[in-house]
């Protein structure tokens, strides 16, 4: 069930079409145009996508109209008539209302699959961390890494190797953060009780719940893509390389900064995107996102470790 972005309260549908025979006409009464909407089924489910609003629909003679939240009496998800590039510069700034649009309005889905939109956003991000892995990598002074063969092999099982240590990186990632989510019991978001109004118990018997679905394991990885968005920010460090003139060791320390500066970002995104899905304070957040880190870190070391690049654990 979508939810309002504003105050995370449980609305039947986040807007509704009132269709006109003629535009030219007067616009119905308040009552009339009651009688004309037409409800939108949840969002969350397996035809998520065909139920926003396009162009097509608001300009055939329809009036897209949001739903108000009957709470906050604010609009329900303002986020279902803008386009991506509004939803990705909020996604930056850290928006918390972005991230319950993405998550609850737009991505969740009730049968615990991962949406393919989302399985799109993993495979992207998942090569851009081993291209950019690999470019750090080969940034590395070469005494450092010179007792490992991996340099001089093909560049197909070059690329072979980076692959299976990202995929490895980021699989102990989404397997820790979902393993301790299930086991502390964390994923319902309470909402204080209070009782209706008789008006509003009338008006929609489905508003009347407390509490919004459990967050599934899928649901997990989903806000995890969904906020690790920043990765893609490095590539710009292949376009324009900050090589620190002739000496390569500035320019490796230029790299890590940088590298360290986006983990950092990253992080922070991960807090808020848990913390807004499970429900949960910012101290549980923050230990899930920390054990992830930690759970990556160690399989990086124990892989870069075995081959003689242990060195490019700080990259």
């Amino acid at each position: 069930m979508p939810i309002c972005i504003e105050c995370r309260y449980p609305v039947s549908q986040l807007y509704h079409i009132l269709h006109s025979s003629n535009k030219s006409h007067k616009s119905p009464s308040l009552s009339t145009a009651a009688h004309k909407a037409a409800p939108i089924p949840s969002v969350t489910g397996r035809d998520a996508k065909k139920y926003i609003p396009s162009k097509s629909a608001a300009g055939g003679g329809a009036d897209v109209r949001l739903t108000q939240c009957p709470r906050c009496k604010r609009f329900a998800d303002k986020y279902v008539e803008h386009d991506f590039v509004v939803l990705f510069i909020d996604l930056v700034l850290v928006k918390p209302q972005v991230y319950r649009h993405l998550l609850f309005n737009r991505l969740g889905r009730d049968d615990d699959e991962l949406d393919p939109s989302i399985i799109r956003l993993g495979t992207l991000l998942l090569l851009f961390d081993v291209y950019l892995t690999w470019t750090r990598i080969e940034a590395v002074p070469s005494h450092l890494i010179s007792s490992s063969s991996i340099p001089y092999l093909h560049i197909l099982v070059q690329y072979g190797f980076y692959l299976l240590l990202c995929t490895l990186t980021a699989l102990a990632q989404h397997i820790t953060v979902r393993w301790l989510a299930a086991r502390f019991g964390l994923g319902i978001m309470h909402h204080p009780q209070q009782s209706a109004s008789p008006e509003l118990t009338s008006q929609n018997a489905s508003e009347s719940f407390t509490t919004t679905p459990r967050a599934t394991a899928n649901g997990i990885s989903t806000a995890l893509f969904v906020s690790s968005c920043m990765k893609l920010f490095p590539i710009l460090m292949v376009v324009w390389k900050y090589d620190g003139g002739e000496n390569e060791s500035e320019g490796w320390n230029v790299g890590k900064s940088v590298g360290r500066g986006v983990e950092w970002a990253v992080a922070v995104q991960n807090l808020e995107a848990l913390r807004i899905l499970l429900g949960c304070g910012y101290l549980s957040a923050a230990g899930l996102v920390a054990a992830g880190a930690a759970a990556r870190w160690m399989v990086a070391a124990v892989v870069l470790g075995v081959v003689g690049l242990g060195a490019a654990l700080g990259t």
